[in-house]
């Protein structure tokens, strides 16, 4: 009898380092752990800000008016114009046009107010040709992603890099920007809400997220088939002990 509790202390032992080490795991999984979700909750968006144009940008320009025979590129729908090292772009009947520093919207407006001095009426729509990020490391799909508008955040981007793997580490993203002429490196941190009201939340041009796998990456190859050999020896102890307790 006295061995039999021996075999049950020790299976009831065992279940628990099991079952320890898989929640331990998994509190490093959720994003957003701190996020309220009682009541549904509502807050103003107040850390977007508009891209402004870079050194290099490539813009798009598209104009039209009533005499569309007035304006150069008129049979091209979507001319780009590369801005140049000092901040400037060549624009058909206006010349050089500083565009470093301001938003499409602004330049859309200035472009719209020159050329009324030589097309009727003019429609002008400018957006960022070259616009990109790119999402590397533990994700299900690195890769380099053009980016069809003006926004997106940082949760957009791992959702089209198919997101993190198991063992990406949530906590410790690493954002590289270039920006002004200088590089800056921002740690992004998923397992928080206050990621939400993060200025780095939404990402500009050339924004690069690096996702770094923890040490079950080199080790098994995989933080999941960890855990199932783990259950999976535990169960196989399990058996030996039982057999040897049904047989005594």
């Amino acid at each position: 009898m006295k061995k039999n509790s021996i075999n049950y202390t020790f299976i009831l032992v065992l279940l628990i380092a099991v079952f320890s080490s898989c929640s331990s795991s998994y509190k490093s999984i959720p994003y957003f752990q701190d996020l309220e979700r009682s009541n549904t909750l509502k807050e103003n968006i107040d850390n977007f800000s508009p891209l402004t144009i870079q050194k290099e940008d490539i813009l798009g320009i598209t104009v039209s008016s009533l005499n569309p025979e007035a304006w150069k590129d008129a049979d091209n729908k979507d001319v780009g114009y590369l801005v140049d090292q000092n901040g400037n772009i060549q624009v058909p009947l206006i010349g050089s046009l500083k565009v470093e520093g301001l938003t499409t919207n602004a330049i859309r407006e200035q472009i719209q107010k020159k050329l009324t001095v030589y097309l009727k009426e003019p429609s002008v729509n400018v957006r960022i040709m070259n616009f990109k990020i790119s999402v590397i490391g533990d994700v299900a799909r690195p890769d380099i992603y053009k980016i069809q508008n003006e926004r997106i955040t940082i949760t957009e981007a791992l959702g089209l890099a198919g997101d993190l793997n198991i063992t990406g580490i949530r906590n410790n993203l690493l954002l590289i920007r270039e920006i002004d002429g200088k590089r800056q490196y921002i740690n992004i941190d998923l397992t928080s809400a206050s990621l939400f009201k993060s200025p780095y939340y939404y990402l500009k041009n050339n924004d690069v997220i690096y996702v770094q796998p923890d040490k079950t990456k080199s080790g098994s190859g995989d933080r999941s088939y960890r855990t199932v050999s783990l259950l999976l020896s535990a169960l196989s102890v399990l058996t030996i002990v039982l057999t040897s307790v049904i047989k005594n």
